[in-house]
């Protein structure tokens, strides 16, 4: 089974929306074993959706639709359903009530009838109610196809692909099962690393794949397998992992994690280390990516956006002296910021961030895309310089942030504190 995803709307055509659903129904489907050939992004336009309809079923068995669903009369993605089936819409009781009891719950029974249209549904769908909005999922099984029409919200779609999808496509179908693992890499540019594992690569089984994911200067090899059984498939990556580590074994920081911030929590869990943040150019994202993982409460204790200098100084002890002599943008100030966060915070590690992400320059007038980051792990601490004037902002801050961590990461497994 092949799929087809539509994503339907003006704001993702125009920039204004960045379309996260594809990403996350793509990754969910994979692990019941369905491939995603295709992803489709059209206008709000009856014959835009059509068309995209028309050419998903030519390429794929099952297709979801996410966006364009609306409680006004003019919805323009259930019109283009319904002629494209060559359906009518009736309005659904089951719906209707559950619409009603969905508005009464947060007390707006009042627009229940403004949005009575969203109970009108193709005649010929099978519906999935949907708990945390008022567009309801419809489903159609036409010709041997399947296609699904989900509203556009985020959270929403998780939780109907989630909960009620995916264990309706995994029950009808008897799927092969799709393991993955990734192995990070740091130290070795990607050429020379495809150079060093060519003979282990090419000996790799027919239905074990692999593929080369740079994140920024780490090195993702993620091996994908297909088959029956799930476990038999863990066991076979398994021994192929097991001959890839004589090979490049000093330069794996994770032999089986994928995001750096997972392999981390893992390291300070078993470790027993807690860690606490500075940060200036990085503008909380450094922070935000240590509280993205559940659990991380029990080793990030806190951090500090110090972006103004007056604050480095008053709340994180940076001395005057040294911005005045070094600017704001030195390796001492970043030195100085760790040193008041682990001071702070009372922690085993502290990482800092200063730098200059652009598009201007700061009052000192430093180079564009500079960054310094240090990190000290008790006594320990190690100081870098990053020159980075091509990214913008948030790539400048998300960059910076997952080199502090990837850092961070060898320190630990090295042992170099």
């Amino acid at each position: 089974m092949k799929a087809v995803l539509i994503t339907i709307g003006d704001e993702i055509l125009s920039g204004n929306t960045v379309d996260t659903n594809s990403n996350f129904i793509a990754g969910e489907l994979k692990k019941i074993g369905i491939p995603v050939v295709q992803i489709f992004t059209v206008s709000d336009e009856i014959e835009s959706i059509k068309n995209s309809l028309d050419a998903a079923f030519k390429l794929g068995d099952l297709v979801i639709a996410t966006g364009g669903l609306g409680p006004t009369k003019d919805d323009k993605t259930k019109t283009a359903f319904k002629e494209f089936f060559s359906d009518e819409i009736v309005l659904d009781s089951e719906t209707f009530d559950h619409l009603k009891k969905y508005f009464e719950k947060r007390n707006r029974g009042h627009l229940l009838e403004l949005n009575k249209p969203q109970a009108e549904v193709l005649s010929k769908a099978f519906i999935f109610q949907n708990e945390n909005g008022s567009a309801p999922c419809q489903m159609i099984q036409e010709n041997g196809k399947i296609v699904i029409s989900l509203p556009g919200v985020p959270y929403e779609v998780k939780p109907l692909i989630k909960d009620k999808i995916i264990p309706f496509l995994a029950q009808k179908f008897s799927l092969n099962r799709i393991v993955t693992r990734t192995i990070s890499v740091v130290g070795i540019p990607e050429s020379l690393l495809s150079e060093q594992i060519e003979s282990w690569e090419l000996a790799l089984p027919k239905d074990i794949s692999l593929s080369y994911l740079p994140v920024g200067n780490r090195i993702k090899l993620r091996l994908t397998a297909q088959g029956k059984s799930e476990e038999k498939l863990e066991q076979r990556i398994d021994q192929e992992v097991q001959k890839l580590k004589p090979i490049i074994g000093d330069n794996v920081i994770s032999w089986s994690g994928d995001n750096i911030e997972d392999i981390l929590k893992q390291i300070l869990h078993e470790k027993k280390l807690t860690v606490a943040t500075a940060e200036s150019c990085t503008g909380g994202e450094l922070s935000r990516l240590l509280t993205s993982i559940s659990g991380s409460s029990t080793y990030f204790l806190g951090g500090i956006v110090a972006y103004d200098y007056h604050k480095k100084i008053e709340i994180l002890g940076v001395s005057e002296k040294t911005i005045q002599d070094k600017t704001v943008v030195s390796e001492e100030v970043a030195q100085e910021m760790s040193f008041g966060a682990q001071k702070l915070f009372k922690t085993n590690i502290s990482l800092s961030t200063t730098g200059v992400s652009g598009p201007n320059s700061d009052e000192f007038n430093n180079e564009i895309g500079t960054a310094f980051y240090s990190i000290r792990v008790n006594d320990f601490e190690q100081n870098n310089r990053l020159h980075l004037p091509h990214f913008e902002r948030n790539d400048f801050a998300n960059f910076v942030s997952q080199r502090v961590l990837q850092d961070l990461v060898e320190i630990l497994i090295r042992e170099k504190y």
